[in-house]
């Protein structure tokens, strides 16, 4: 009887845990969408591609992280770092009218992309 209790309040503690933890639900936890990728401006516009992908990111509705970094070690190229509640929260956000102004106006400027990778971010500061 004494192992069906310690069941009990476990079930009660995710449940409790479900309130207050919005990615907790009765036990499962959904599954956060990171992007991590490198983006080239045609050369000298990287400042101006900046500015445009910055633009669009107000009220992108799932977004936990966003953030554009310049590249040291290349005056045309940038980082840019996504942590969004899930992958469906990412999808979503393409088709905001701030988002599709934004790559409407980047689309000209941006001369290639590097590297590209998803993960599924755990945890950290900022989250």
């Amino acid at each position: 009887m004494r192992r069906f209790g310690m069941f009990t309040r476990r079930a009660a503690t995710v449940a409790a845990l479900a309130t207050l933890i919005p990615e907790v639900a009765m036990g499962d936890e959904l599954e956060k969408y990171g992007l991590f990728g490198k983006m080239v401006a045609a050369p000298g516009r990287r400042d101006e591609l900046v500015r445009y992908l910055l633009e669009g990111t107000g009220g992108m509705p799932g977004c936990l992280i966003y953030v554009v970094a310049n590249d040291p070690a290349d005056p045309d190229a940038i980082w840019i770092t996504e942590v969004w509640r899930t992958k469906q929260d990412h999808a979503n956000s393409l088709q905001l009218p701030a988002v599709q102004s934004a790559i409407a106006k980047a689309r000209p400027i941006i001369a290639g992309f590097g590297e590209r990778f998803e993960t599924i971010p755990v945890g950290g500061v900022g989250l």
